[in-house]
């Protein structure tokens, strides 16, 4: 039995959120260029997408350039930016014939604006697709999108549009960059790494971490079905009790 026959249909995780680490390790290990890290892990970008896309999953999040990037050296930013705008250009037409809807999160403000123009440009042209909702995060940071979100929730109550008494957990979510998308069931980690490196702070309260060992150029279908895996074999409690397990 293949790896993708294990996986239950019926308890798919309805977001996966992953965290694409590992690309400059794999060049070095490789003694190659850190960019080369980047090019080799689009293809483990591809895979993943459409492994998700087969298996029937919602929505799928990639933590593709963190705000804490931009403090990289100028020419690999440089080179990521321009990688960006190469893979789309190259991945719009399969995004649209597979109905694959694509977005995005962060301050895209900061983005080049070839990288800006091309993104929009496929979000348009995905935009009626009803498949797998691609979420990419770009110059994004949680701690961004929180201050984001309180800037807006506190500019709001001083016009008189929020009473500050009222403002809850729901309120908060309808100003957060993910609104409208669900919460991760999944997150996944690769390079062996044990954190979330400012990831989706508040949406991932209740999420089920996967952590694995494997440099992201690496990563393929059969690893995303093993996380898959993994995450039904885990039961979800949400800070309740087992109701099956009352001992517990």
């Amino acid at each position: 039995m293949s790896l993708r026959q294990k996986i239950d249909s019926t308890r798919l995780p309805a977001h996966i959120a992953i965290i694409m680490d590992g690309n400059g390790r794999w060049a070095i290990r490789h003694g190659l260029d850190r960019i080369f890290g980047h090019q080799k892990g689009v293809e483990s970008v591809r895979a993943v997408i459409e492994a998700s896309a087969e298996l029937g999953i919602k929505y799928l999040s990639l933590y593709a350039f963190s705000t804490e990037n931009w403090g990289r050296p100028d020419d690999e930013v440089s080179a990521l930016m321009g990688l960006m705008v190469s893979s789309l250009n190259n991945e719009t037409e399969t995004l649209i014939k597979n109905n694959i809807r694509l977005t995005s999160i962060g301050d895209l403000a900061r983005l080049t604006p070839d990288v800006r123009e091309r993104l929009n440009e496929t979000m348009r042209l995905t935009g009626a697709c009803s498949g797998l909702t691609l979420i990419v995060a770009l110059s994004y940071s949680s701690r961004w999108e929180i201050t984001e979100a309180v800037r807006k929730i506190a500019a709001e109550t001083a016009e008189g549009k929020l009473n500050a008494a009222l403002i809850d957990e729901a309120e908060i979510e309808k100003h957060l960059a993910t609104r409208g998308i669900p919460d991760p069931d999944l997150m996944i980690r690769t390079s062996g790494e044990l954190r979330i490196s400012n990831f989706l702070l508040w949406q991932l309260a209740y999420s089920e971490l996967y952590f694995t060992e494997k440099l992201w150029p690496d990563f393929g279908k059969e690893d995303l079905y093993d996380a898959v895996i993994d995450y039904q074999k885990r039961e979800r409690r949400f800070g309740k009790t087992n109701v099956r397990s009352p001992e517990k």
